[in-house]
């Protein structure tokens, strides 16, 4: 159940209309409009959901509203019920009612059920009835509360409407507390951010304290796999930057390949901007790395600095909320896929190991085989993936950097237009309509048949590649990256022989610290004040700075290059450098994004 929203305003049984007692436990919170297509389509469920509730112990606070006029005044007399104290019966006439209710019919109810009907109408009429009414119908618009509203707890309920559902989210046994905490945590976008500090400062602490010789046993343990004479073998620190780092690559080119199809690099307009920055947050720092490290055997690491990592960064700006605007966010999302396709690039013709022919040719008919089942439109993702690990080891052994592969899958896989809503939501609800038909009602379970139909109708409804990104998403995001910063941040900081000044070093911070904010701040202006691109709505010339010194944490990315591109020392002190940088660039780009 994601639980996304808190209510602003909390269970109060001193102006709420409140069905059981008051002082139970659990409260909840419902937003009913009596007269919404919702509720009439649904009105067993809402009361047998009710009764369910009830039967919990818990207290129900009912806020009626309305979205139309008439909504809104049978709103205000079920609101109203209350001073006769019978709001429960009216309450519940209102629902069992079958049809649209008009204003006359609820007045025929409130009858019904013994209310006074000039003084209903004398209390429906105040000032601080309907200043109630229209409260609770911008407490739902606000919320964007699909169907009945109902919050448990101050927590928007938004799972699977069955009684059992619900009631398994008021006792909140212990399973589900677990998965409401888990997804409440994946779903906060500065999480993944949060789990690679927590992965770099374990692995810092570890060699810092002792630990050191243990944490190389671990990396350099080999893990290979072995089929009669042929064996396959490499460190456990190799399969995480090699091979569990193709799975990152994968969902990277699903997100290149994304908004190159369908996003915001599709059209000319919108991308221009966005890529013009990205190459200019590239290009800058490499040429001041490579000023700074030329004549030196150093000068190999000009792609150190080039990198963003779109994860930190985005998670940084998630962090300031409604301080940062939703085109800035956009700008920097789309800047930093850029960013990645050329970092990518970058890895790929310049931090190979050697090359190798035959390997290369494989690997080659194999991509083949794949793009000719996107031709012939294959959809299911296991033939690809099948396919990509084929080829990850091939493209390994012809000495090309072995993520390529990642990205070569990703590209392989056929995209789609993503399917009419329109005709899923109704192939759906013939579905239901048939199994309810012919379902006993106490045991209605759906069929094998009809439960692939509408698994087959919800895949249709986006294309391959997002399914298989939501698949592996959490994965990359919450043990392939922490594994990568654990088995790649194992400094020894306190005397280690590190100097700030030495070239690698000096070029890693300057580029991404000022590199970075200065090639995508004066190449965005260049192209604004030229014609060729302009800036996003709603954001401002120091906001794009604060976001070009974000586009410094480079992090992952980077260190990933550098450990194609160093070894040693060297590496280790490039990899310091590189959490140096990053630290300052967040620190600085917050600070600058905090004033607006």
């Amino acid at each position: 159940m994601p639980i996304n929203q808190r209510l602003d305003r909390e269970f109060d049984a001193t102006s709420d209309l409140v069905i059981g007692e008051p002082e139970a436990q659990v409260k909840v919170v419902w937003y009913l409009d009596y007269n919404g297509a919702r509720l009439r389509k649904n009105r067993t469920l809402v009361l047998d959901v009710l009764q369910r509730i009830r039967e919990t112990g818990a207290s129900v606070a009912i806020r009626p509203f309305g979205l139309d006029e008439i909504s809104q005044t049978i709103a205000r007399l079920a609101t109203s019920a209350e001073q006769q104290g019978k709001f429960a019966d009216f309450h519940l006439a209102l629902i069992r009612h079958s049809g649209e209710l008009t204003e006359q019919t609820a007045i025929q109810i409130a009858s019904s059920v013994g209310l006074d009907i000039d003084q209903l109408r004398d209390s429906a009429a105040h000032d601080e009835v309907a200043a109630q009414v229209t409260e609770h119908r911008e407490a739902v618009e606000a919320f964007g509360a699909e169907g009945p509203g109902l919050f448990i707890d101050k927590r928007r309920y938004d799972g699977v409407w069955d009684e059992d559902s619900v009631v398994e989210a008021i006792r909140r046994p212990w399973g589900f507390l677990v998965r409401e905490t888990s997804q409440a945590f994946f779903s906060w976008a500065a999480s993944a951010g949060m789990v690679l500090v927590l992965a770099t400062v374990a692995a810092l602490v570890a060699v810092n304290i002792g630990f050191h010789d243990q944490y190389e046993h671990l990396r350099e343990m080999l893990i290979g796999v072995t089929v009669g004479n042929w064996a396959f073998e490499l460190s456990a620190e190799q399969w995480i930057n090699d091979g569990l780092m193709g799975v990152f690559f994968l969902i990277v080119g699903i997100e290149i390949k994304r908004e190159i199809v369908d996003g915001e690099l599709s059209t000319l307009s919108n991308a221009m901007l966005p890529i013009l920055g990205a190459i200019g947050g590239m290009v800058v720092p490499a040429a001041i790395y490579a000023a700074i490290n030329m004549g030196h055997d150093t000068v190999s690491g000009w792609g150190v600095p080039m990198a963003t990592d779109i994860a930190f960064t985005l998670g940084l700006m998630a962090l300031l909320g409604r301080r940062v605007p939703a085109a800035l966010k956009v700008f920097v999302s789309a800047l930093a896929i850029a960013d990645d396709l050329g970092a990518i690039l970058v890895i790929a013709i310049f931090y190979g190991e050697g090359f190798h022919l035959a390997p290369l040719l494989w690997a080659g008919g194999v991509l083949a085989v794949m793009f000719a089942m996107n031709i012939g439109r294959v959809y299911a993702r296991a033939p690809y993936l099948i396919l990509g690990a084929l080829l990850w080891l091939l493209v390994h052994e012809s000495g090309l950097h072995a993520t390529l592969a990642g990205v070569l899958t990703a590209l392989a896989i056929p995209s789609r237009r993503s399917g009419s809503m329109r005709g899923v939501a109704a192939q759906t609800s013939a579905v239901f309509e048939s199994e309810l038909a012919t379902a006993n009602h106490s045991s209605a379970t759906i069929g094998g048949r009809s439960l692939r139909k509408l698994h087959s109708a919800i895949e249709r409804l986006r294309e391959p590649g997002y399914h298989l990104q939501h698949a592996l998403e959490h994965w990359t995001n919450f043990l392939v990256l922490p594994l990568f910063a654990f088995f790649n941040m194992g400094i020894v900081v306190f005397g280690a022989p590190f100097h700030v000044t030495s070239p690698e070093s000096l070029g890693v911070i300057v580029g991404l610290l000022i590199g970075k904010p200065l090639g995508i701040v004066a190449i965005c202006w260049l192209a604004v004040k030229t014609g060729l691109a302009q800036l996003p709505s709603n954001v401002s010339w120091r906001q794009i700075v604060g976001a070009g010194c974000l586009a410094g944490v480079g992090f992952t990315m980077s260190i990933f290059i550098a450990t194609a591109a160093f070894e040693e020392m060297q590496l280790q002190s490039v990899k310091l450098s590189v959490l140096i940088a990053s630290t300052l660039s967040a620190i600085l780009g917050m600070c600058i994004l905090r004033r607006g």
